[in-house]
Parts: structure tokens; C-alpha cells; sequence
């Protein structure tokens, strides 16, 4: 009894610990925790803005560093980082292994997620021309959330063929590091050459490690979080180291390792970005207050209404009148087990911005509060406005696939 005693506080938690890791590397409950995340965000910050606003403007961090920073700035440059660490893991998964690897398979998604950036900015612009430093947001819109995505298409539609999710993920995947290169190009002020050099130098040495098969986590976790600190301070957006790093890590297995040191990271740190550092960041990051301006901006404000214009419309114009004009051109094909409806349906979910989209919303208008306020807002309503209606068509699709026999 008591050896049972003495073992059975202990199991169960790492029993515990196991299975909620692996369920947090499962799309659906990373965008469950992201969403409930949200909604204590704007339940808090309606009930008592003041007290929600002064714990995401808390100060700290060592000033001599240049790392004297609010708390939503680190779940910003900090907690992204891993999530952009994991993206750029599944960027060069892809690339190696996966639909990238093959040009002709991964032309559709490619073409379909560069399209999708296009046309969202171009429709933002035709939107809010003429307003007040409209030009500023015009790469909101451009972007694709992959874990609420991902989600509504693991809940509604899992009938559906595999082909569909493999559309999405790498059309994701792309559009992430898309998003990542116009961070890093058009939404850096300030740039201190002698850091981001550094931080390349740094970059670098990782990537040689990777290669010469170095693989010790105490020499590249430190490699990495210098990377991240030289990044910071030079001016470009941190989150650029993430993806950099997830680029640069080793998806290939030497003589004697059981697994690639992509996928060991992936298998850790997946867990901790989609259970603690998206929905930190989500909650730190949508908590606004839903009073009569701010609803009233989302009508009156043509940035707001380019936003959302650009994010329900034009990425459903982008991701699928580029799949189906390079079909049609013959320049990529469509899977024999998709139909045009199916890609209809998935090409509504690349209306869902969120962490993105609210990443670039405050680096574009974080200065200007009311207007930030107003496009976090926008932000939301069309993430919701996406999330809904391509749930409906993809319910209706699973229905009308188990009938259909023919092409559409």
C-alpha cells in the first residue's frame, strides 16, 4: 500500500502531462484554448478595461538590454517567436518532405497563397483610399491564421478529403513566411546594422551546427535565444528570428538518431506555442471594448471596413481565383479528390486573420489607439464572419460528398 501510495501522485501527472501535450499538438484544441483565450480577453477588458489595460502595459525587463519592455510587447516579439519558430519547422518540412518538395503538387497551394496575399491588399487599398494613413495596414489582411484555420476544418469538415487539408496547411505555411518577409521589409523604423548582423552571424553559426549534425540543445538553445536578442534590438520584428530558425533547423536524421532535430523541437515546443504562447498572446492582444464608437468605426471607418473587406472577400478572391486560374492555365493541378465547391469552401478559411493580422494591425496603427482599437475589432468580426461561413459550406460539402458521384 504504500508503494501504491508513493507512486500514484506521481504517474497520473506524468500520465496527464503526456496526453494533454499530445492533445495540444492536435489543430482543434490549439484553436479551442486560442478562442476561449479571446473571449476572456474581451469579457475582461468590458467589464474593467482599466485594470485589463494596466496588466498588458506592465513594464518589465532589464532596461540595460534594451529589453525593458510592456507584457504584450513580449508576448509580441517573445511568444510569437515560438509560434513562428513551429511555422517555419513546417515551412521546411514542407519544403523537404512534404507538398513543397514536389513543384508541380506544391504549385496550387504556392500560387494560391501568393494570390491570396495580392488580392486582399489590393482590395484593402481600393477600400480605404483616401483615409487617414490608410496605407499603413495594407498587409493586415494578408495573412492566414493556421491553428483556427486548421481547426474549423478538423471540426467541421474531417470527412473530407486529406487532399483538402494538405491545400490548407501549405497554403498556411506559405503565407506565413510571406507574412514574416513583409514584417520584416516594410514594418522595421528603426534598423541598427551592426545587431542584425550579429544576429545573421548568429543565424549562421546555428545553421552550420544543424548541418555538421551538432546535437546538443545546450548549444543551440542559447545560439537561439542570442539570435532572438539580436534580432530584437536591431529593429526587425523578432518574430523574424523564429521563422529563420525553424528554416535553418536540421529535418533530415544522421546515422543513429531515431528522429530529425525539426521534429523533436516540433514535438516540444508545439505544445507550449499552441497552449500557452498564441493564446497568451490572443488574450493580451484582443481584449477591447465593444461600446458604440468602436462598433461604429467598423461601418464608418474605411480602414476598418478595408480590413474586413480584404480578409471575407478579398482572401476568398485570392486563394481561389488563383487555384482556379493556374488550373486553367495549366500551370498546377487540382487533386482528383477535390471538386471546385470543396476549394471554395477551404479558400473562406483564409479569411481568418487573427494572430497575424493583430500582429501587423498594432505594428501598423499601434500608435494611433482609437484606430488600433477599431482594427483589432475588424480584425475579430471578420475572423468570426470567415470562421462561420466556411464551416456552413464545408458542413454542406461533407453532406453532398456522400451523394455526389460525379465532377462538380
Amino acid at each position: 500500500m504504500r508503494r501504491a501510495a508513493e507512486v500514484w501522485p506521481f504517474r497520473p501527472t506524468v500520465r496527464y502531462a503526456r496526453t494533454l501535450a499530445e492533445a495540444l499538438r492536435t489543430e482543434t484544441i490549439g484553436g479551442v484554448i486560442m478562442l476561449l483565450a479571446t473571449v476572456a480577453a474581451l469579457i475582461w477588458a468590458n467589464l474593467s478595461y482599466d485594470s485589463y489595460a494596466a496588466l498588458r502595459t506592465t513594464t518589465f525587463g532589464p532596461a540595460s538590454l534594451h529589453l525593458d519592455m510592456e507584457l504584450y510587447k513580449w508576448a509580441q516579439n517573445g511568444l510569437l517567436t515560438i509560434f513562428f519558430f513551429v511555422a517555419g519547422l513546417e515551412v521546411k518540412e514542407e519544403f523537404v518532405h512534404g507538398e513543397l518538395a514536389n513543384l508541380r503538387k506544391a504549385a496550387l497551394p504556392i500560387i494560391a497563397a501568393i494570390s491570396g496575399m495580392i488580392v486582399p491588399a489590393v482590395v484593402y487599398l481600393a477600400v480605404s483610399w483616401g483615409a487617414e494613413n490608410a496605407t499603413r495596414g495594407w498587409a493586415i489582411p494578408t495573412a492566414t491564421d493556421i491553428a483556427f484555420a486548421l481547426a474549423v476544418l478538423a471540426v467541421t469538415a474531417s470527412a473530407m478529403p486529406t487532399a483538402l487539408r494538405a491545400f490548407l496547411l501549405t497554403c498556411a505555411v506559405v503565407d506565413d513566411l510571406g507574412a514574416i518577409l513583409i514584417i520584416a521589409l516594410f514594418y522595421t523604423d528603426h534598423l541598427n546594422t551592426v545587431m542584425l548582423l550579429a544576429g545573421a552571424a548568429v543565424l549562421a553559426l546555428y545553421g552550420l551546427l544543424q548541418r555538421k549534425g551538432v546535437r546538443s540543445v545546450w548549444i543551440h538553445l542559447p545560439l537561439a535565444v542570442l539570435a532572438w536578442y539580436f534580432i530584437e534590438v536591431s529593429g526587425v520584428h523578432a518574430t523574424v528570428a523564429g521563422v529563420a530558425l525553424g528554416l535553418l533547423t536540421r529535418v533530415t536524421t544522421n546515422g543513429g538518431e531515431d528522429s530529425s532535430p525539426a521534429e523533436r523541437a516540433d514535438h516540444h515546443l508545439r505544445p507550449l506555442s499552441a497552449g500557452f504562447a498564441v493564446p497568451v498572446f490572443a488574450f493580451l492582444s484582443a481584449g477591447v471594448r465593444l461600446d458604440g464608437n468602436s462598433l461604429s468605426m467598423i461601418f464608418s471607418d474605411r480602414v476598418v471596413l478595408g480590413v474586413m473587406a480584404g480578409l471575407v472577400i478579398g482572401k476568398f478572391l485570392g486563394v481561389f481565383g488563383g487555384s482556379w486560374l493556374s488550373v486553367r492555365l495549366g500551370i498546377a493541378r487540382l487533386s482528383k479528390e477535390l471538386r471546385w465547391r470543396d476549394m471554395a469552401a477551404v479558400s473562406l478559411l483564409g479569411g481568418i486573420g487573427f494572430t497575424v493580422s493583430l500582429l501587423i494591425g498594432d505594428l501598423a496603427f499601434g500608435a494611433d489607439q482609437s484606430r488600433a482599437t477599431a482594427v483589432t475589432t475588424g480584425i475579430l468580426a471578420a475572423s468570426l464572419v470567415a470562421s462561420v461561413l466556411a464551416a456552413a459550406l464545408l458542413h454542406l460539402r461533407v453532406r453532398r460528398r456522400r451523394y455526389e458521384l460525379d465532377d462538380v
